[in-house]
C-alpha cells in the first residue's frame, strides 16, 4: 500500500514541481534517519521559508538500486518508469517448471491445490550481472475447479547454490516483489491499463465457470533489483499468502472472504501455444 500508493501519486499529482523517493528497509526509516530528515528539511524551507538551498535541482527520481546482499546504492534518475527501459517478456513453460525468452511452441499445463500449493518457473542462472527495476506483470491463462480463484505471484531471487535471498519490508522480511489478483476482479480498464500496469477497477465481480479458462492480467508492485552472474528469478504462483517469516502480520485467510468452496479448489496454469502466460519484466540495459 505505501509503495504503490506513493508511486501511483507520483505519477498522478498535477503539479510539475514533484519528487519520488525509494528506499530500502522498513517503511517508517525514512521519516526518521538523519539523511532522510535533512532531505525533508531541505525541502519544506525551500517551499514554506524560500530558502534557496537548491532543492529545485534535485533529481526528480532518486531510487535504491537493491543488491541481494541486502546493500543498495543511491541513483538518480529523471522518470518513472525509466525510459530506457526494455520491457521483456519471460515466458511460462509449465512441462519443465521453466522460464524463458521463447514462448513454448507446444501447450502445456500444471495444476496445484489453491489453499496449499503453488508452482514454480526459474530462469537459467544469468550469464552476466542484470538488473530489473520498474514495475512488473503477469499474463496467466488459468482455470478452477471452482467459481473463484485468488492468485498471489511472487518475484524470488536464488544464489547459484540454491539459496533464497530475502529483504527487509514494511514488518516483516519480503521476496523481490508480490502480486495479487483475485480471478473475479479480473476486468480491467483500457484506459488507465498499461502492458506494464494492468488497472483493475473493481467495479464487477465476474464468477468463473468452473474448469472453464481465463486470461487474468496480474499487477505486480513496483521492484528493484541487480542479479549478479550465477543467480536466478523465480516466480511463484499460488492461491494463498506467500510467507517468509511465520506467521506473517498481513493476511488473506479470513474464511469469510475466502470460503473454501469458492477458493479451496484445484488451480491449472496453462502454457505455450495459445495460451502463452509470460511474466513481463523492467529489464534495464547495462550503461556503457
Amino acid at each position: 500500500m505505501h509503495l504503490r500508493g506513493n508511486v501511483e501519486g507520483f505519477l498522478n499529482a498535477g503539479s510539475e514541481e514533484k519528487w519520488l523517493f525509494a528506499h530500502i528497509g522498513t517503511h517508517y526509516e525514512s521519516f526518521y534517519l538523519p539523511h532522510c530528515v535533512a532531505l525533508q528539511k531541505r525541502f519544506f524551507n525551500h517551499y514554506l521559508r524560500g530558502e534557496d538551498n537548491g532543492w529545485e535541482k534535485e533529481a526528480r527520481v532518486q531510487l535504491a538500486i537493491r543488491r541481494p546482499d541486502g546493500t543498495a546504492q543511491l541513483r538518480k534518475e529523471h522518470e518513472w518508469p525509466l525510459a530506457r527501459t526494455a520491457w521483456t517478456p519471460y515466458y511460462l513453460d509449465a512441462e519443465s517448471g521453466s522460464l524463458g525468452l521463447e514462448a513454448p511452441a507446444r501447450g502445456g499445463q500444471a495444476s496445484f491445490v489453491a489453499m496449499k500449493d503453488g508452482l514454480s518457473f526459474s530462469t537459467p542462472p544469468f550469464e552476466h550481472e542484470v538488473e530489473f527495476t520498474g514495475p512488473a506483470s503477469l499474463r496467466l491463462w488459468v482455470s478452477s475447479s471452482t467459481r473463484d480463484m485468488d492468485i498471489f505471484a511472487v518475484l524470488r531471487v536464488f544464489d547459484p547454490e540454491g539459496r533464497e535471498a530475502t529483504f527487509i519490508g514494511a514488518h516483516e522480511r519480503v521476496p523481490m516483489a508480490l502480486g495479487w489478483l483475485r480471478a473475479s476482479h479480473r476486468k480491467t480498464d483500457p484506459r488507465r491499463s498499461l502492458p506494464y500496469r494492468p488497472w483493475h477497477p473493481h467495479d464487477e465481480v465476474q464468477k468463473l465457470v468452473p474448469n472453464d479458462v481465463y486470461a487474468l492480467d496480474v499487477e505486480i508492485w513496483p521492484t528493484c533489483m541487480v542479479f549478479p552472474r550465477g543467480w536466478r528469478l523465480v516466480l511463484t504462483v499460488q492461491g494463498h499468502d506467500f510467507i517468509v517469516d511465520a506467521p506473517g502480520r498481513m493476511r488473506h485467510d479470513h474464511p469469510q472472504d475466502r470460503p473454501v468452496e469458492e477458493f479451496g479448489g484445484t488451480s491449472t496454469v496453462y502454457t505455450g501455444g495459445d495460451r502463452a502466460s509470460h511474466l513481463l519484466m523492467p529489464l534495464i540495459p547495462t550503461r556503457n
